[in-house]
């Protein structure tokens, strides 16, 4: 391939599909690439651009990142930049957002969700990642400390200013989301198009049931993280925890998730997923990839975060798509019968009961 001055690498979706990011009209791939402890940390140099060429080739054209991840923090966006750049993509065939709050380093305007910190995070992150704009700007946590008005203006700046074309929330609990959209109804302002939060079938009350009203009355989508529970879902934890496995290199990170594992509870969850593998192996696939597409059916996901130490899992776990139409209202009943957490319609906001997908 030739330098990028001379020629750009082109972007072929292949059979990825689309859907549109919450009610933006944005298209975002199904699934997408993180950079949460991985880029700029246990990946870097070349292993870096062998993942994000092969999720590319493979119509992955969506990369997730934020101020705060990498060692140092930072150092994820600056290495997926670098990558980006080196590859020669063509900025308008990729999709990238990062995420402000956590900040890069000490101080008392450093990190939050200050107009201060907003601003000149985003300005940072813009430098690390050597780019004139992300598509979408995320709120990377909720700031109870700043009033939302400021918030919701702030990120209107930075759309303003041509920084982002979006922002959005992170693990946000939709008390304050709700109150994000009526400030910026109130004054004419762009409310957020997405919420990233953690979904997987072990996680289900906030995405399913807390966020039912707002898929039904904003159009809400969500960026899913840990989409297999930290890798607990594809089954390599059933018996031990294998070096170098995302357990192992990060203990002490996951130390909860490794004393949680050997519980009662943990337990369950293991037997559940040995019990997920027969279904998997009706359909021809992976506990990984049943996982995959259970998340992805929901018809609040925009996009499934994927995280990636080889290029061979991007394909492994891309194996998702083929899955989807596999999963019949029977299949999903097994799978329910076997995970047993449906959350339980409820009064939401003072609204009637609504089943899981934010329906009447």
């Amino acid at each position: 391939m030739s330098t990028a001055a001379t020629i750009q690498t082109e972007y072929n979706p292949k059979n990825m599909p689309f859907r549109r990011l919450g009610p933006s009209g944005l298209r975002v791939p199904l699934f997408s690439l993180g950079g949460w402890l991985t880029f700029g940390k246990h990946v870097v140099g070349d292993p870096s651009k062998e993942i994000i060429r092969t999720a590319f080739e493979n119509g992955v054209n969506f990369f997730d990142s934020a101020e705060s991840y990498g060692n140092p923090p930072g150092k994820s966006e600056e290495e997926m930049g670098r990558v980006i750049r080196e590859l020669s993509f063509r900025r308008s065939d990729l999709v990238v957002s990062t995420k402000i709050h956590f900040g890069t380093r000490r101080g008392p305007n450093n990190n939050g969700l200050s107009r201060k910190h907003i601003i000149e995070g985003t300005l940072e992150s813009l430098r690390r990642l050597q780019m004139d704009y992300v598509d979408v700007i995320f709120a990377h946590r909720p700031d109870p400390s700043v009033p939302m008005e400021e918030i919701v203006r702030a990120f209107n700046y930075v759309i303003d200013k041509g920084w982002a074309f979006y922002w959005a929330t992170s693990e946000w609990p939709a008390r304050d989301i709700e109150e994000a959209f009526q400030i910026a109804d109130k004054l004419n302002l762009i409310g957020p198009v997405a919420e990233q939060c953690q979904h997987n079938m072990f996680h289900r009350e906030r995405p399913e049931k807390e966020y039912a009203p707002l898929y039904r009355k904003y159009g809400l989508g969500t960026t899913v993280w840990s989409p297999l529970a930290s890798g607990i879902l594809t089954g390599k934890y059933n018996n031990t925890i294998p070096p170098g496995s995302r357990l192992d290199v990060e203990s002490e990170f996951f130390s909860d998730t490794l004393r949680k594992l050997w519980s009662p509870e943990g337990r369950d969850k293991i037997r559940k997923v040995k019990e997920l593998r027969s279904i998997a192996e009706d359909l021809g696939t992976t506990t990984a990839a049943l996982a995959l597409a259970w998340v992805a059916k929901h018809p609040g996901t925009s996009s499934v975060i994927l995280g990636a130490t080889r290029p061979e899992q991007i394909v492994e776990n891309l194996k998702a798509i083929e899955i989807l139409p596999k999963l019949t209202p029977q299949v999903m009943e097994r799978i329910e019968d076997i995970l047993g957490n449906k959350p339980s319609p409820g009064t939401t906001y003072g609204r009637p009961p609504l089943d899981e997908y934010g329906r009447q």
